[in-house]
């Protein structure tokens, strides 16, 4: 697939569309940035050791079973990329300093880099921890730049406030800049021009368009579409008989610089969930019950965060040999108390999930609404007790760190689990 990386590009492609001699191509009507953290997690890793500054560094689960979520460059040199097993890369790169990742801290970094962004314009769409969207358009004047000079003003806030570093693209379109961001890394800027969209676009392989992964950049290219110029040159009647109406219209439009999606500020999150899987298998439910207690705290913390309550718990149980299922109940009353949620979890595991060995437990709570709008439990409720010592935990975790304030039962010896999150491929 596409990565955005120089080495899969036309010779001088990249270098056509930075800066020379200190001066930007042209960035009029370029409104739209898309700014990206350079190695997340390892950089804020690196920032917090700077001995590690000159060794290859990877972030994610460091058990058998886990996954690679972060690599600086000079792992990622040795073939080391996010979603890899752990164990893998290890074989890649035996020397490289492997560290479990601290989602509090990166958490706490992403929200100080994400309140730069809104202090420069409120058109800001998130998209994870560490990449979103913007549109300065209606910034410029009140900040006497152009696009391109607010992307460098960014990076220069985010590397002083935070000491890491972010490589930005500045373009007509969400789909330009993100591919300009990508092909700059690390730690660039590129813009690329509204009258060159097309000068951009043509020459990059098929995989450079969204929604192409292997497959789909192997049909197109059995149909002789090795570049986007040749999608672009294609009839679309003839690209619609040939992959499908819907994917046809996508990928034209796309080929042809079309893209009118504008940024969305606030997207509204339909879940909020956490699992892990484990180091060694799991029968015993004791254990079982007990890591759903720190799913169900962490889930519900988010959602109390976030001033959002949820109605459906729904537990992901995989077992040994792969098979996977879920369960959910619909609760009454909307709720954000941990208490509540992992009640209906262990609810769940007890009554509606077989027997056998476990090797990932998950817990997500879906149907969100806002707290002001959520339907309250009636004031004399026992859950009611439950939020506001949980809210008062929050703020305990808030000033001393995340384990300032656990439920007893989590201070006990746990299996060894690998890290649970969602990796996103850098």
């Amino acid at each position: 697939m596409f990565m955005g990386r120089s080495a899969n590009l036309p010779r001088g492609l990249v270098d056509r569309f930075r800066a020379r001699d200190g001066v930007w191509p042209d960035d009029t009507g370029c409104r739209m940035l898309h700014v990206d953290m350079d190695a997340f997690y390892a950089s804020v890793e690196i920032r917090e050791r700077p001995e590690l500054e000159s060794v290859p560094v990877v972030v994610g689960g460091v058990g058998g079973r886990g996954v690679v979520c972060s690599a600086n460059y000079l792992a990622r040199e040795y073939g080391v990329r996010s979603a890899m097993p752990t164990a893998h890369a290890r074989r890649l790169a035996p020397h490289a300093v492997y560290l479990p990742p601290q989602f509090d801290l990166y958490q706490e970094v992403s929200r100080g880099v994400m309140a730069i962004f809104r202090d420069i314009t409120p058109l800001v769409e998130p998209l994870s921890l560490d990449e979103a969207f913007l549109d300065v358009g209606g910034a410029l004047r009140r900040l006497g730049l152009t696009p391109g000079g607010v992307g460098e003003l960014i990076r220069s806030r985010v590397f002083d406030a935070h000491g890491v570093s972010c490589s930005v693209g500045v373009a007509s379109t969400k789909f330009l800049a993100k591919l300009a961001s990508g092909m700059c890394k690390p730690d660039g800027m590129m813009v690329v021009p509204a009258s060159a969209t097309l000068d951009f676009l043509h020459p990059l392989p098929v995989s450079a368009l969204w929604g192409v992964g292997a497959k789909t950049a192997a049909r197109l290219e059995e149909l002789g579409l090795d570049t986007v110029a040749d999608v672009a040159a294609m009839p679309l009647p003839r690209l619609r008989r040939k992959i499908g109406v819907a994917l046809a219209e996508h990928l034209y439009a796309l080929a042809s610089g079309v893209d009118d999606r504008a940024v969305v500020p606030v997207s509204r999150e339909k879940s909020i969930g956490a699992e892990e899987t484990f180091e060694v298998d799991v029968t015993d439910r004791a254990v079982l019950r007990r890591e759903l207690l720190r799913l169900s705290e962490r889930s519900a913390g988010s959602l109390r965060a976030k001033g959002l309550h949820g109605r459906t718990v729904s537990i992901k149980v995989r077992f040994s040999d792969f098979t996977t299922i879920t369960r959910s109940r619909t609760l009454p009353v909307a709720t954000d108390v941990t208490q509540e949620v992992y009640r209906v979890a262990a609810e769940l595991l007890d009554t509606q999930t077989p027997p056998g060995a476990v090797r990932l437990i998950g817990v997500r709570i879906e149907g969100l609404d806002n707290a002001d709008s959520a339907q309250q439990l009636i004031f004399d409720a026992p859950e009611r007790g439950w939020r506001e010592a949980e809210q008062a935990a929050d703020q305990a975790r808030s000033r001393f760190g995340s384990l300032a304030v656990r439920p007893a039962s989590l201070l006990r010896d746990s299996p060894e689990r690998t890290a649970d999150f969602d990796p996103k491929p850098e």
